[in-house]
């Protein structure tokens, strides 16, 4: 089935594209850049960074623009997909949701309106076995935002290691955050992974840190050989 990725430039989304590469014909990657950081639907930061990966990968990208205002920013969605099966005669849409139903039943209803067949591979999956199958499969991820109690600015730019994701798990026994960070708690940029055929590298970046979350803006980074 010819299939797109809904694609942040984070792990989740990543992990859903490199499964939808193995098991069906990926086509291209849809991404919405919202222009506020509080968009209840998509990722904020470092959204211009999704171009080097979509090179990285070989793939075509309809990147949107979207305000990022509550229910508003799904018309924004909608166009998009319907632009990528216009496009690219896709019949169905990976997305890397975990356990957010707001997100997952909008994806859902749009894919139906539009014949769609919506498909989220991670959903439900239990949080840490989806965190070492990202170690273990070579995926290369650091964190670009916090905002949960826990954190401190020490996470932001922080390597995805096996230390990191003990302590993810501790910050779960011990503040109920979402350890795969999929309540907002954090989010991620990947810097390589199996489908990428050259990695990313940061170059330049800074902290923006507000006393109990923040996030790294990436201001420069390119595409290098692996």
């Amino acid at each position: 089935m010819k299939v797109a990725a809904l694609f942040s430039g984070g792990k989740d989304s990543t992990y859903a594209a490199y499964l939808a590469k193995r098991r069906d014909s990926l086509e291209c990657l849809v991404t919405l850049s919202p222009l506020r950081e509080d968009s209840y639907m998509f990722h904020y930061p470092n959204v211009w960074a999704t171009r080097l990966q979509a090179e990285a990968m070989g793939l075509p990208q309809v990147l949107t623009e979207t305000e990022g205002v509550k229910e508003i920013e799904l018309q924004d969605l909608t166009k998009a997909l319907s632009l990528a099966k216009e496009r690219y005669r896709i019949e169905g849409l990976y997305t890397g949701a975990l356990a957010s139903v707001y997100q997952k039943s909008r994806i859902d209803r749009i894919c139906d309106e539009l014949a769609l067949e919506s498909i989220s591979p991670l959903w439900q999956i239990d949080p840490e076995t989806h965190l070492r199958n990202l170690l273990k499969n070579g995926f290369r991820v650091i964190m670009t935002s916090v905002s949960a109690l826990g954190f401190n600015e020490g996470w932001l730019g922080r390597l995805l290691d096996n230390k990191a994701v003990d302590e993810l798990l501790d910050l779960h026994s011990k503040y109920g955050v979402h350890a795969g960070l999929e309540g907002g708690e954090g989010e991620t940029l990947v810097l390589d992974c199996p489908i990428f055929t050259k990695r990313v590298e940061v170059q330049e970046s800074r902290k923006h840190w507000r006393g109990d979350s923040g996030y790294l803006e990436i201001t420069k980074a390119r595409l290098i050989p692996k």
